[in-house]
């Protein structure tokens, strides 16, 4: 493959796409755990958490081919086994399947925790003056963020 000349240089090139690989991480064990809830869901809010779990799951399916593909393009590898991933992650993984009320409360944690890893990634891209990752990087933070105050409207203690 030829050298890549994108206008960022090489050192700013591997740690913008070291910290892509971490939120493809999280990206990817938020949609597992989203896929897993959508999956097992009970109780009298069952069709509407089935639904908005499928349809968080979707996006998010898009979104961490994006997050590789962007990877991709800096001239990295991007990491594709469960291994990896789970080794690069920062959230926790549910062994047990927890109620609906518990579901709503630990994907409203790890969408938090999501934007937080944006937040590291962002300023990552805009050091490297990397505008397409943090376009993108922007973009999934705005997604997580809404997702987390449906999430927090969800709550019964929620104001």
């Amino acid at each position: 493959m030829s050298e890549i000349n994108i206008g960022i240089e090489e050192q700013s090139r591997i740690r913008v796409a070291e910290g892509l690989k971490k939120l493809l991480a999280d990206s990817y064990s938020l949609y597992l755990q989203t896929h897993n809830f959508h999956w097992n869901v009970t109780g009298p809010q069952f069709r509407e958490l089935h639904l908005m779990f499928e349809e968080h799951y979707t996006e998010m399916a898009t979104a961490v081919d994006d997050i590789a593909e962007r990877i991709r393009t800096l001239g990295i590898f991007a990491p594709g086994t469960y291994k990896k991933l789970a080794d690069l992650s920062s959230l926790e993984e549910t062994e047990e399947i927890p109620s609906a009320d518990e579901m709503v409360g630990l994907l409203l944690v790890n969408h938090e925790q999501v934007v937080r890893t944006c937040r590291s990634v962002l300023k990552l891209a805009q050091d490297a003056d990397d505008e397409s990752t943090s376009a993108l990087v922007s973009d999934r933070m705005r997604v997580h963020e809404k997702t987390a105050w449906m999430l927090r409207a969800l709550q019964p203690s929620n104001p």
